[in-house]
């Protein structure tokens, strides 16, 4: 059984985790702080979750999510990624991150940031664009008429079948939307960001996130 590495396990992380969990994946949790800490979420998800240390998870997982503070992606291990699928759930909040100029003059989008910190892993942009809340609870069985699409990007295709996969096992569509370059579209801010996902159950189908995605402006 594939193996999902978690570097960070916070709100988002956890939440992949456990939705890992309930899809048969075994969990390798870590956090900035240590795997001592992470004992309560790993009793809760039971014996297919440990916790290590951020390398450690990384050097596990045959998909890695990497899930932290924009601010702490140099922190992200290179080596023990080296190869491997890795999903980019992060956001850009200047208050939190500092400034970062090839952001605020958008000349590249957060997963490009990570794609060059990473340069032989394949980075896919996901789960940045829904609430925790709604993505615990919004999962639904392949085929179902109420089924959400959540946006991916990526310059693998290889890579972003990977992805769509899991995220399908886990209770979700996929929505292509091109390459990291085109992750802009659901950034922070832009229609398809949250608000999909909070609205009536049904409306954050491919169709409706699409033309979310097709309202965006640069």
């Amino acid at each position: 059984m594939t193996t999902i590495g978690l570097i960070g396990s916070g709100n988002i992380g956890g939440t992949v985790g456990r939705l890992a969990v309930e899809a048969g994946y075994d969990v390798v949790l870590s956090n900035s702080r240590g795997p001592e800490t992470l004992a309560g979420l790993v009793s809760e998800l039971g014996p297919r979750a440990r916790a290590a240390t951020a390398a450690e998870a990384a050097a596990a997982g045959d998909i890695v999510v990497v899930t932290v503070p924009l601010k702490a992606y140099r922190e992200v291990p290179v080596a023990e990624l080296s190869g491997k699928v890795v999903i980019d759930t992060n956001n850009y909040y200047p208050d939190r991150d500092g400034k970062i100029a090839e952001l605020d003059d958008e000349s590249a989008t957060t997963s490009q940031l990570l794609q060059a910190h990473l340069p032989e892993s394949r980075v896919v942009k996901a789960f940045n664009n829904i609430y925790y809340v709604h993505l615990a609870s919004l999962g639904r069985p392949s085929g179902s008429a109420d089924r959400s699409t959540l946006p991916i990007a990526g310059d693998d295709a290889a890579a972003k079948k990977t992805v769509t996969e899991f995220l399908d096992a886990i209770g979700y569509d996929a929505l292509d939307t091109g390459a990291l370059a085109d992750s802009w579209r659901f950034q922070r801010d832009r229609p398809a960001y949250v608000a999909p996902y909070g609205e009536p159950a049904g409306t954050a189908t491919a169709a409706y996130l699409t033309e979310r995605l097709s309202a965006t402006e640069r």
